[in-house]
């Protein structure tokens, strides 16, 4: 074999190897900045890729993703003189590679140094407590500013957080005591309810069971009136019937005694029986009329001659 075949093949070889290392893939969520001859060419997206070799070179890879920065304390000052700690995290996503590349020099850091200056500028607005209640205010004012700040760099700022706030040693020390004061506060506030509902409860139970009480004595009254009544009613009814019955019966016998046509001395008689009643054996003496003293008399002649025989 010659030396010109040898050449031939090893020159090939190395054509085929660098048209190889000049065919590159771009992943899922990637993009690849491309430049010709020093200048912008093109972003490569998804896919299978080739460039020029000596001529097109990757000027940058991009991670389309959203990607998280955690950034250490920074020292602010509030508007009423504390100097604390806080520590930001800032979401974002790269949406535009070419802007991304030459917007600005290392983006990583003028997003840090950005997040920085923005941070202080709305804290020293604030005092201390509303630094402390008002998270979602000064978080939705740094997004603002950040993205709005960050467009030209092809980046949007998703989301940025309060990790943590530090106020000084005192300060903290101060808030604990002034909520445990609070807390103690609320406990206290909390027992004289507890104990004002009770007292409420059961003077409510009392009186429900004084109404309940009272309720039963005019029940049982009412009940016990009602008996009464009824008692009387039936002995009024009893002695009225038996009244009725005593003058059916003197009725009754009268009208036996005309329908016979007694005599005089039949009537008499009767009557003194009538007489006898009346006595009822309880009265010490009994006064008989002069025309009625002959029959008695006769009455107890005939009563005595029917004891002889």
């Amino acid at each position: 074999m010659s030396v010109s075949v040898i050449l031939i093949i090893c020159v090939v070889a190395v054509a085929l190897l660098i048209v190889i290392a000049n065919i590159f893939v771009v992943q899922q969520s990637r993009a690849y900045v491309i430049e010709r001859l020093g200048a912008f060419h093109a972003v490569q997206g998804v896919g299978l890729h080739f460039k020029i070799p000596f001529i097109d070179r990757i000027a940058r890879r991009v991670s389309m993703k959203e990607q998280v920065l955690d950034y250490p304390p920074q020292p602010v000052i509030t508007k009423d003189n504390v100097t604390m700690q806080i520590d930001t995290v800032v979401y974002f996503q790269i949406t535009d590679p070419k802007l991304y590349t030459y917007g600005v020099e290392q983006p990583m850091a003028a997003m840090e140094t950005l997040t920085a200056t923005t941070l202080r500028n709305i804290i020293g607005d604030l005092e201390l407590d509303q630094t402390l209640t008002s998270r979602d205010v000064v978080n939705t004012k740094m997004r603002s500013i950040l993205d709005e700040a960050t467009d030209p760099w092809g980046i949007k700022v998703n989301r940025v957080e309060l990790k943590n706030i530090l106020p000084p040693q005192d300060i903290q020390s101060s808030m604990e005591k002034q909520m445990k004061a609070e807390r103690d506060r609320r406990q206290a506030i909390l027992q004289a309810e507890g104990q004002k509902k009770s007292a409420i409860l059961i003077a409510e139970g009392e009186r429900e069971s004084a109404i309940l009480r009272a309720d039963a004595e005019k029940q049982a009254a009412i009940l016990q009136a009602e008996a009464q009544k009824q008692a009387a009613i039936l002995k009024a009814d009893g002695e009225a019937q038996a009244i009725r019955m005593v003058q059916q019966a003197l009725a009754d016998s009268l009208q036996m005694l005309n329908e016979k046509a007694p005599n005089e001395q039949v009537i008499k008689l009767k009557a003194v029986q009538a007489m006898e009643k009346v006595a009822d054996g309880k009265a010490t003496k009994i006064i008989i009329p002069s025309q009625m003293q002959g029959l008695v008399g006769l009455a107890n002649g005939l009563v005595e001659g029917v004891s002889n025989q």
